[in-house]
Parts: C-alpha cells; sequence; structure tokens
C-alpha cells in the first residue's frame, strides 16, 4: 500500500471518528438540556395558578383551530329526532346498549331464561364489520339491565353501534348482524321484530353527520429554541411530571378518574434518541367541560417550553400567545354547548363510544 493509500485510509478513520464523538456530543448536551429543566426546585407541569396567568412573551401569527367550524348553525336534534326510541333515562345511557346510537334488535321469550344460558348463546357475536355488538336483558322488575349469571330476563336486546369515526353501520354489517341475531333467536326460541334497513341506514348517516362535524382534536406543539432534546431523559422526567407511558407508546395524561385529559408525542419513532419537537393533542368530544381539558393543555404547554426552552407554536411552526389559546378556549365552550343541546355531552359514556 502506497503512503497515499496510508494516508487516506488514516483520514477516513478520522473523519468517522469525529463523526461519532459529534453524534455523542449532541445527545450528551440534549441530555444534559432536559436534566437541567426538570432539576431542582420548579412549578408543576400542569396548572401551576400562577404560571398559568403569566403573559405570554411570543407574538401571534396564526391561531391553531378547529377542525370544523364550532361558530356554524348546526341542528344538534336532527340525530335524535331520527332515533326510533324516545330518549332513555341516565341511568340507561350508561348500559352497554344506548337506544340513541345503537340499531336495537329486540327478543322476546315465551319463558323467562337464566343469565348464564343468555351469556352462552350470545358470547359469539361481539362485531358486525368493525361495529361492536352488546346485548341487555329485561329483568322481571321490568328494568332494563346488564346479563349477568344469577339474573332472570324476560326478554334480550341486541344493540349494533351505527357509527364510528370509521363511519356509519353500512347494509352489510347490518345484514350480518340480523342474520346472527336470528340464529340466536331460533336458538332460544324467541320473538324478534327486525327494523327496516333503510331506516336504519338513514339513522347511521344522520349520526355520522354528527360525528363528523363535532370530531375536533386540537392540538399545540412545543419547538425547541436550541439543542433536540434527548428522548430517553425526556421521558422518564414527563413521567415524574403525572404522564403515563401507554402500551401502545404513547404519553397520556390521565384526568384522575380513568380517563384521560391529553396525550403527548414525541413526532420521532421508538429507535430515534432526540427530538426538537413535542406535541400535545386533546380530543374534545371525549372530555367533559369541567375537567377543562384545553385550559390543562394550554397550561401544560406553556409550563413544558418553559422548562426546556421551547416556544408554544401551532402545526405551522408559528409562535402562539396565550390570548390567541384563551380565544381557542371560548370556541371549544361553545363546541361543548352543542353537544350537550345534542344529547350527546362530550367526556359522556356516550360521547366516548360514538368517537371511538
Amino acid at each position: 500500500m502506497t503512503d497515499f493509500q496510508l494516508g487516506l485510509v488514516a483520514m477516513g478513520g478520522t473523519f468517522v471518528v469525529g463523526v461519532l464523538i459529534f453524534n455523542k456530543w449532541q445527545e450528551y448536551k440534549a441530555k444534559k438540556s432536559v436534566d437541567q429543566a426538570f432539576s431542582g426546585s420548579h412549578d408543576d407541569v400542569l396548572m401551576n395558578a400562577d404560571l398559568a396567568s403569566a403573559p405570554s412573551e411570543v407574538h401571534v401569527r396564526h391561531e391553531p383551530h378547529m377542525e370544523q367550524d364550532v361558530n356554524a348553525e348546526q341542528e344538534p336534534g336532527e340525530p335524535v329526532s331520527r332515533a326510533t326510541a324516545q330518549p332513555t333515562t341516565r341511568q340507561e345511557k350508561d348500559l352497554a346498549v344506548d337506544e340513541l346510537i345503537d340499531c336495537i334488535i329486540p327478543l322476546e321469550f315465551d319463558a323467562p331464561m337464566r343469565g348464564e344460558k343468555l351469556l352462552a348463546e350470545i358470547s359469539s357475536l361481539r362485531y358486525v364489520g368493525k361495529k361492536p355488538v352488546h346485548f341487555i336483558g329485561l329483568g322481571h322488575d321490568g328494568e332494563r339491565e346488564e346479563i349477568a349469571h344469577g339474573g332472570v330476563f324476560t326478554a334480550l336486546f341486541a344493540g349494533v353501534r351505527m357509527v364510528s369515526r370509521a363511519g356509519p353501520l353500512n347494509e352489510l354489517e347490518y345484514s350480518e348482524f340480523v342474520s346472527k341475531l336470528r340464529e340466536i333467536a331460533d336458538r332460544l326460541n324467541a320473538h324478534s321484530d327486525i327494523p327496516d334497513m333503510n331506516q336504519v341506514m338513514a339513522t347511521a348517516r344522520d349520526l355520522h353527520q354528527f360525528v363528523s362535524e363535532h370530531d375536533a382534536q386540537l392540538s399545540v406543539n412545543i419547538l425547541s429554541n436550541g439543542a433536540p432534546w434527548a428522548i430517553n431523559t425526556l421521558l422518564a422526567a414527563l413521567e415524574k411530571q403525572g404522564f403515563d407511558v401507554r402500551p401502545d407508546g404513547r404519553l397520556v395524561m390521565p384526568d384522575g378518574d380513568g380517563g384521560v385529559l391529553f396525550s403527548l408525542s414525541t413526532n420521532v419513532s421508538m429507535s430515534e434518541s432526540l427530538t426538537s419537537r413535542l406535541t400535545l393533542l386533546l380530543d374534545v368530544p371525549c372530555v367533559a367541560p369541567d375537567r377543562d381539558g384545553f385550559g390543562a393543555m394550554s397550561a401544560c404547554a406553556r409550563s413544558l417550553s418553559a422548562r426546556l426552552g421551547g416556544t408554544v407554536v401551532d402545526d405551522g411552526n408559528q409562535a402562539i400567545s396565550k390570548a390567541a389559546l384563551d380565544e381557542i378556549a371560548e370556541q371549544v365552550s361553545e363546541f361543548y354547548t352543542a353537544m350537550a343541546e345534542s344529547q350527546i355531552p362530550a367526556g359522556s359514556v356516550r360521547a366516548q363510544r360514538l368517537f371511538s
């Protein structure tokens, strides 16, 4: 090997070593920046009163926006008026079958049946297509209730969800539901009353229109003002601040009652070690107004940006201020009012089923 070739090899080795050292230095700086942000006596990441009320220094250029206009004229009663049954009581809303959002087919028995037998017969029917199917029974006292061992029932109510975020119940799904339910009815010697398919499809389309108009997801982002943040150190710190890591890798802020206020994304794959952007996301129809999900998410974003040396920005990386976030909060309040008037209040069991 000539002296020239040896020189090239030496230069190449020096370059590779230099790249490795640079990468390690970047990771070290990122880890150090996160450690400093979450060390010592800092304010709580969520809802510190002084921090939440402090004015933002960033200039508003563009505001985050709903995926639909919350001020547009709506006819919130339409999905309800198309339903074939009267609105249920609060107790009935929490049952697995809901007359407002499910297509319900009753099965009446010639003689009362025990819950054990019914559970064995209906256990195989859980979905048609991607729509969930649930059952409740009619007890001796005339009240609808969940089917359980030891219970005795005079009728069965089968309900298939008429809509989800993926779309409305379609003809194939409804036909499969009716066919399988007739098989169950034959085995139980039960009498069924099958609703007209055209009417069911019309109601499903109405509900899907409601879901489409109210499927609001709001996000705010935190963009690093300098070096990227180290993922491992960042995740550990966020867990200490109250975020939960779900099995699918999502970070969520619990609401204290088994639900979720909002989620957080690092915007990078699990194999990445650095990130320069965090995204907080609120699923508006799935969080009750009294939880103030948007207010909590906004306060969290401003607190994290102050700790980490970042800026709160919209999806276009334009800085947004507390005043702009407050304006969005007013729109969210109007949105909640519209949902409540439609008998599908945000955060309710009914809303969470519809927006699943």
